[in-house]
């Protein structure tokens, strides 16, 4: 998909904060609380979903202070698109998940088809307990299965299209300092 960077300029330019950078951080340190309290004494895998699950995962990571092995995986449904298509494998797990306490940690909960299939991925694979982390959720009724949830979540967000803090648009803006929604999507 091409896009050209004067759009993608005046998409940022007129983009909607949802959430600030404080915000987001202020989400992440009472959800890392809540990880060290379940996974504190567990020696967890934790697997970053690339790309979207960057940023927020270091912010994640930083803030878990017990012994966890970090490891990255990276499954896409959207790849430079706007919407979600057949599910691809690009990276699998370097690490063993069998008999490990695996933490999956990525940057959207959309329809939860990506995030379900990873899990059920690490439970095939001998996982002793599979939990999973988000930044945000995107609140609509569209879930093929609309009880999954994330054990974890930092923020919610309307059903619009949105960037930043990993999160893009068009591959372009993971780096915007906060949570943002596209004008008019």
């Amino acid at each position: 998909m091409n896009v050209s960077i004067p759009e993608v300029e005046n998409v940022w330019k007129e983009a909607d904060c949802l959430w600030t950078a404080e915000q987001v951080e202020q989400a992440i340190a009472v959800q890392a609380a809540a990880i060290t309290r379940q996974l504190g004494d567990k020696n967890p895998l934790a697997l970053v979903v690339m790309r979207g699950g960057l940023m927020f995962g270091a912010q994640l990571l930083l803030q878990l202070r017990f012994p966890l092995e970090v490891d990255y995986i990276h499954v896409t449904r959207y790849g430079r698109g706007l919407s979600g298509s057949e599910l691809q494998w690009k990276v699998t797990p370097a690490e063993s998940m069998e008999n490990r306490h695996v933490l999956i940690l990525d940057d959207i909960l959309d329809e939860g088809l990506t995030l379900e299939a990873i899990m059920q991925a690490c439970e095939s694979q001998g996982a002793a307990s599979v939990t999973s982390a988000v930044l945000v959720e995107k609140k609509h009724d569209r879930r093929p299965h609309p009880d999954f949830r994330a054990d974890y979540t930092c923020l919610d967000v309307p059903d619009r299209y949105v960037f930043g803090y990993g999160m893009d648009y068009k591959g372009y803006l993971r780096n915007a300092n906060g949570i943002y929604a596209v004008k008019g999507m």
